[in-house]
């Protein structure tokens, strides 16, 4: 089985009262988590019952929260028990449901799974405002796809993995960059049956997520949408622009992209500024949280042309890793006289700019924006992640780190 390092933290969770919401896109393994929370509840004598919406025999029990609670005393009678509740996005008014029945203060723990759209059509974060507790759940990480594929040996130690055995792990960068981190698609050995199963993930999502719960009638035009943001990773995009090509209203556009954030598909950062008068403040840059649906959705899956801005797209995810559990916040700084910086991290404290460079540099390479960036906001740090080498510098009393990729699993931002 694959690893995943959000299930110690669900894990952790068990033992308080308040509701378990793990959220997601489809696919990515939350009804695999809840199964193994249960299995080791199990063993370790714990009461379980698991429901799941997608089957006509378990929805019967969720007419109403009477015939809920009536199922879980037949099982726990009014004792501690485990209630496991797949698939809630398919429960009408599913917030208001589950609140009704946390608020009785019955000693039954409820683990709770869903997609992203969830949210979007029950507001059930609304409805459990202080009673529940949202993990989000994605398509692995680089750094779960690299331990399962070398067999865990490497946990503590994949930068050194990666710095001795070269060939071997930028295979599997290869492979993670072209396929992404869909569990089923990393498990499947075959090409063609790895591109039958992202197909099958990406109809899915749009004939279940977007077609039935978000009664979105335009699907070719939603499609290209994805199309072009596909197209258009790290790069600004022009909102008039799109809606034109696509053949949708302005705000029926700004409605699609918040419903492609909100179920997983594509995250959406926003400029960095403090100076108005010459730096850019609206565009934003779209990324994908999975590189394979990225690839799928414009014909390139495990047949990658340019690497540049999908390792970009790398590069954002990584960054997402690092920073969920803080308060930090990260941009993308554009000026008008046309300097950019990729990414620009900030810390609440302090400003750390981030430049990606897909090459094997062999010396560091501090381009006209970084200088500029460095002379106007004096980071105590700055980094460029590119291939392979690692090298620190100053510039202005700013230390200046030339870092490889796969260092960024164990770096710290301060």
């Amino acid at each position: 089985m694959i690893k995943r390092k959000l299930l110690e933290d669900i894990r952790k969770h068990l033992t308080k009262p308040e509701i378990t919401l793990i959220i997601g896109p489809r696919q990515a393994g939350k009804t695999t988590i809840m199964k193994t929370l249960e299995e080791e509840l199990k063993k370790s004598g714990e009461k379980t019952l698991y429901l799941n919406l997608d089957i006509e025999y378990d929805k019967e029990h969720f007419h109403s929260q009477l015939s809920l609670l009536r199922r879980i005393e037949l099982e726990f009678g009014k004792n501690k028990g485990y209630v496991f509740i797949d698939e809630i996005q398919k429960k009408e008014n599913a917030g208001l449901f589950l609140k009704g029945i946390y608020d009785i203060g019955l000693p039954y723990k409820f683990i709770v799974s869903g997609s992203g759209s969830v949210e979007l059509k029950e507001r059930i974060h609304e409805s459990l405002t202080g009673r529940k507790r949202v993990f989000e759940l994605l398509t692995l990480s680089f750094e779960e796809f690299i331990n399962y594929k070398t067999g865990y040996k490497y946990e503590e130690k994949l930068p050194e993995y990666f710095a001795i055995e070269k060939s071997k792990s930028f295979v599997l960068f290869d492979e993670y960059l072209n396929f992404g981190g869909y569990p089923r698609v990393v498990l499947e050995e075959e090409l063609s049956e790895k591109l039958n199963l992202i197909n099958e993930i990406y109809q899915s999502y749009i004939e279940r997520d977007i077609y039935y719960l978000l009664k979105i009638q335009k699907l070719p035009e939603f499609s290209k949408l994805i199309k072009i943001l596909a197209d258009s990773v790290g790069k600004t995009i022009n909102l008039s622009e799109i809606s034109t090509t696509i053949g949708v209203s302005l705000k029926t556009l700004k409605d699609y992209l918040w419903y492609l954030e909100k179920t997983f598909i594509v995250s959406k950062i926003t400029p960095f500024f403090r100076n108005l008068r010459k730096e850019l403040t609206k565009s934003p840059v779209y990324y994908f949280y999975d590189l394979g649906l990225k690839n799928f959705s414009i014909g390139e899956f495990g047949k990658v042309r340019d690497y540049s801005f999908l390792f970009q797209n790398f590069v954002y995810l990584a960054l997402l890793e690092k920073v969920k559990d803080t308060a930090f916040q990260i941009h993308f700084w554009r000026t008008k006289d046309k300097a950019e910086i990729d990414f620009i991290i900030d810390t609440g404290v302090s400003l750390i700019p981030l430049e990606v460079k897909y090459k094997n540099l062999k010396n560091p390479e501090i381009t006209r924006a970084l200088r500029s960036f460095i002379e106007r906001y004096s980071p105590p740090q700055a980094l460029i992640v590119n291939l392979s080498l690692y090298e620190k510098s100053q510039i202005n009393g700013t230390e200046v780190i030339t870092i490889p990729f796969y260092k960024l699993i164990d770096y710290s931002f301060k």
